[in-house]
């Protein structure tokens, strides 16, 4: 009974595993061609070294689990059994929970980048008109940062005129939708202008920030207003 159960387990469970973590492997990475060039190789040795194995018991009635003068040949087999299934555990996890730390990663990173592009085209400071725009601009894309560069000076004229000012918070920032390369932010603000001789007035507009992926950085390519 002892010799039978190691022989399945040595003998037959052991490569059997060994050929499932490789496949597995595979099967996670999607099947890339230096992968399938490195698992045919190591499933060729694996087959043959099974083939040997068993044609010493047909021959000498003694395997690699049956045979109690080779330890070190069965610590073998456990070692690369196990090399084999941990390759495999940590392949799936690291394929398999690589999109979801990216998705959380790109979600932060676009909401950041919403609320400040969103902060920074609501406030206008007299003594200093240019701060704000030149931070947006600098989340901008740059072939569509002139264009908010105009419009923002138009959007302010009033309030330079009258030496106002205007600060803008963020109240909420959700995204409405993310994939590779395109976002999608909802962006909630509490704008407070101040003009001398006039009470504070507040208004609490709701931006829609549209984002693009170059190079690996997020980029402002549109910011509109959702209406009511």
């Amino acid at each position: 009974m002892r010799n039978l159960l190691r022989l399945l387990a040595f003998d037959i469970v052991a490569p059997l595993a060994a050929v499932g973590a490789l496949l597995m492997v595979g099967l996670v990475l999607g099947w890339p061609l230096w992968w399938v060039s490195a698992c045919s190789v190591l499933l060729v040795l694996i087959a043959e070294a099974v083939a040997i194995n068993f044609w010493l018991l047909r021959r000498d009635s003694v395997s690699v689990g049956t045979d109690d003068e080779a330890p070190g040949l069965r610590l073998a087999v456990v070692f690369l059994c196990t090399a084999a299934l941990t390759a495999a555990v940590l392949t799936e996890y690291t394929h398999w929970t690589t999109p979801d730390r990216d998705f959380k990663k790109d979600s932060r990173e676009v909401v950041q980048i919403a609320t400040g592009i969103s902060e920074s085209l609501g406030t206008f400071a007299p003594g200093a008109p240019s701060n704000a725009i030149d931070r947006a601009a600098a989340m901008m894309v740059p072939e569509h940062a002139g264009a908010f560069k105009e419009q923002y000076q138009k959007s302010s004229a009033d309030l330079a005129q009258r030496n106002g000012s205007a600060q803008a918070t963020a109240l909420a920032a959700g995204v409405e939708a993310l994939g590779p390369t395109a976002a999608s932010v909802a962006v909630i603000l509490r704008v407070v202008q101040n003009v001398p001789g006039q009470p504070p007035s507040q208004a609490a507009p709701t931006l829609r920030v549209a984002l693009t992926k170059r190079g690996g950085t997020w980029l402002v390519s549109d910011v509109v207003p959702i209406r009511a």
